[in-house]
């Protein structure tokens, strides 16, 4: 059995991985709220844990791990976008137009996902599905002195009732007040306070509550879900570092307030963010775009994974165009050597080791190079597929007949070198590889020998002549 080691952001240390109950190892993570197309960023903690969950089952069993990742469909966000929508001349109610684009969103969501070779969650619940049990939970905590009612629709969690406030995000409730914008309202006992629970109008989504129609905070959504599809105790929570602070914190203060004996989640995992090339993603530096804009564009999305396992999920990721191009170029090749060929019986050891190793996906990746070279196919096969690469559903883009064999090409390439680096006259080196680069071919020269690379702007019609 592989050993696991996570590093838990709730103790700031690197763990081995052990379940509560190994014939049922628990898993939550944060999900999309559903008004508009994943954008690139939205999709790392997608193929994440991903990874996550095929190597607890791996390890565990197939039958032996449950995953649940959520939707939130109820959201200032959504509103937003159906009311444009109305107002741009869309028939029907607000909140028909809520439910359409909720709808429609969640499923651009799985099928954009599915194009990056992640497999779907055992559960994916709605909020919108659980509201009863965040109205049961909101009147528990206002029984036990955690939370308060405004007397005009609100229901607002006391920050100040719970002590260990801020132990997940290493601060204090004084630093966080001075280090975060908190909307300072007059409903509020303290400044750090958080909504449960808020009004909703007649023609918004809403239910009815013990404090009146409404609709509940964001925070209550996770705790809920993950109270009643995994109990009160659970093995791993994780999703973006961007949530470590107030989500993740304000979910386990609601959570170990109403479940004082639960530990909620016992391990916690947060992934960095994505940049592109170099810089923050955003709309006003032109470099912002959806996972569909690249699947459009005709990046593959086995390419899109690739590049995401290339950096670990505790740093920052920089996605580059010449990332994607080594990564579809490396991608190409180990199809072309793993075609027709059944996988080995289980991945490589070395592979796993690093996988295990907090999800190292970097270093397996230099295994996958390692056994690419030894020409060990079907421990490469079985390797890859282990971190969702190489499965025949990814496949299409990369058949094997757009794999050139380019073996006689390097081979030439190798020898006029040779006899370039003895006779001192590089012409024919610099003939060839101009003609190289002119058929769209990337080429890298070492020592021991030449690889030449197709771009999408490969066209071997030019090499004809050579």
């Amino acid at each position: 059995m592989t050993t696991i080691k996570l590093h838990n952001s709730k103790t700031r240390k690197k763990e081995v991985f052990s379940p509560i109950d190994p014939n049922n190892v628990r898993v939550y993570v944060c999900g999309p709220t559903v008004y508009d197309r994943a954008h690139l960023g939205n999709a790392r903690p997608v193929v994440v844990f991903d990874v996550l969950n095929r190597l607890l089952r791996h390890t565990y069993g197939e039958g032996a791990v449950t995953y649940v990742r959520n939707f939130t469909d109820v959201d200032d966000k959504i509103n937003a976008t159906a009311r444009a929508r109305k107002e741009a001349g869309a028939a029907g109610s607000l909140e028909d137009l809520v439910q359409e684009r909720t709808e429609e969103t969640i499923d651009w969501y799985l099928k954009d996902m599915g194009a990056l070779g992640a497999s779907e969650p055992d559960h994916m619940p709605r909020a919108t599905a659980y509201i009863a049990q965040m109205i049961v939970m909101i009147k528990d905590l206002i029984t036990k002195g955690h939370a308060y009612a405004d007397g005009a629709g609100h229901v607002l969690f006391s920050v100040k009732s719970y002590e260990d406030y801020g132990a997940l995000s290493g601060r204090s409730v004084d630093d966080m007040i001075a280090g975060a914008r908190v909307e300072v309202a007059d409903n509020k006992r303290d400044p750090m306070d958080f909504v449960l629970w808020k009004p909703s109008t007649d023609e918004l989504p809403g239910w009815d509550s013990p404090w009146g129609r409404g609709r509940p905070g964001w925070h209550i959504e996770c705790s809920a879900m993950a109270r009643d599809l995994l109990g009160a105790s659970f093995d791993i929570h994780g999703g973006g570092n961007d949530l470590m602070f107030p989500h993740h914190e304000n979910e386990i203060a609601q959570s170990c307030c109403t479940n004082p004996d639960g530990d909620f989640a016992r391990y916690w995992l947060h992934n960095e963010m994505l940049q592109v090339e170099g810089k923050k993603m955003s709309k006003s530096l032109g470099n912002f775009f959806t996972v569909r804009d690249l699947l459009d564009q005709g990046v593959p999305g086995e390419v899109i994974r690739f590049v995401f396992l290339q950096t670990h999920y505790r740093k920052p990721m920089d996605w580059t165009a010449k990332k994607a191009a080594d990564a579809e170029a490396t991608l190409r090749k180990w199809r072309a050597l793993t075609a027709g060929i059944e996988p080995a019986a289980s991945a490589a050891a070395a592979v796993m080791d690093a996988i295990g190793d907090d999800l190292n996906t970097a270093g397996a990746l230099a295994e996958l190079h390692k056994l690419a070279s030894a020409g060990a196919c079907a421990d490469l096969l079985a390797s890859a597929q282990a971190l969702g690469l190489l499965t025949d559903e990814m496949g299409d883009w990369a058949a094997v007949s757009q794999a050139p064999d380019l073996s006689t090409y390097e081979t030439q390439m190798f020898e006029a070198r040779q006899s370039a680096m003895e006779n001192k006259d590089f012409g024919e080196v610099d003939r060839l590889k101009a003609a190289f680069i002119a058929a769209g071919l990337e080429v890298r020269m070492s020592k021991t020998g030449v690889e030449l690379i197709p771009t999408n702007g490969f066209d071997a019609s030019k090499l004809e002549d050579l």
